[in-house]
């Protein structure tokens, strides 16, 4: 006798954190009971066999009501209920992920004498991102970029991007980014609020991230993937160097659109080759 149920996600991840009600037809709580590890609840509670309506809540999930029916043997099999993220954002499960820069893009995009646009990427890269499980807006995400790995396909034009008219990469080798939070953006979108670190100089930038899904990779291991994109001015971190052309056209445009895709592996560390 008793209640059994099982709260996943989406995706179908176990919400270990989730609390099941029961109330009668005449609105009266008769049972309270929380999900275990595994997201699944078990409670002894002697029902009287009848409806009733259950609602399943956890913090960071939007709440879910079903009715129920007690059979004459006390017994109430809920089955499995669905939670969607706060807002209908998923996110992966709760825990810690690492960026697979294998599989992974950090780009940016800058445009060129006001009608095309160059487009380069960072090589070398290390990332890790923390899902927390009971209030997503805590989770975390930080990476290390080293300056120097800049391709745009074009060695002249790299060494100049390596130089002190852009990232002089000898004084500040490194790029860095701490995020400080996360916030529900829509319904399938995220802001992760964060600190970027370039030329030395720190300045607060929000990406605009969607998770693409999670699923099993080819070597045994969890997989997440992740867009993210962001806007810098390029005068608000020093990087003021600039050409101007013919009808007093600036070879390159004043701001830097940055294009994360990236793949993040579940654990503390990447799997090894």
């Amino acid at each position: 006798m008793g209640l059994t149920a099982r709260i996943r996600t989406r995706d179908g991840w176990a919400v270990s954190h989730a609390v099941v009600t029961m109330t009668d037809m005449a609105g009266r709580q008769v049972l309270r009971a929380e999900a275990d590890a595994e997201g699944a609840v078990r409670d002894a509670t002697a029902l009287t066999p009848g409806a009733y309506t259950v609602i399943v809540t956890a913090v960071g999930y939007a709440p879910a009501a079903a009715s129920s029916l007690v059979t004459a043997s006390g017994r109430a099999e809920v089955g499995t209920v669905t939670l969607a993220r706060q807002g209908g954002a998923e996110l992966p499960p709760p825990g810690p992920w690492t960026v697979d820069p294998a599989h992974s893009t950090v780009g940016a995009v800058a445009q060129h004498l006001g009608i095309s646009s160059v487009r380069g990427r960072f090589t070398e890269f290390a990332a890790s991102v923390e899902i927390a499980p009971d209030d997503v807006t805590k989770s975390r995400v930080e990476a290390v970029i080293r300056a120097a790995s800049i391709d745009t396909g074009n060695g002249m034009r790299d060494a100049h991007l390596r130089s002190a008219d852009f990232l002089d990469v000898e004084a500040h080798p490194e790029i860095t980014y701490r995020s400080t939070g996360v916030s529900a953006a829509g319904t399938d979108r995220w802001t992760v609020h964060g600190d970027l670190s370039l030329r030395g100089i720190v300045r607060p930038v929000d990406l605009d991230l969607a998770c693409l899904g999670t699923g099993a990779d080819p070597w045994g291991g969890t997989r997440a993937a992740f867009r993210a994109t962001a806007d810098l001015r390029r005068e608000d971190f020093a990087l003021t160097y600039n050409q101007v052309v013919q009808a007093g056209i600036a070879a390159i445009g004043t701001t830097l659109r940055v294009e994360l895709d990236i793949q993040a592996v579940q654990g503390e560390s990447l799997p090894q080759a």
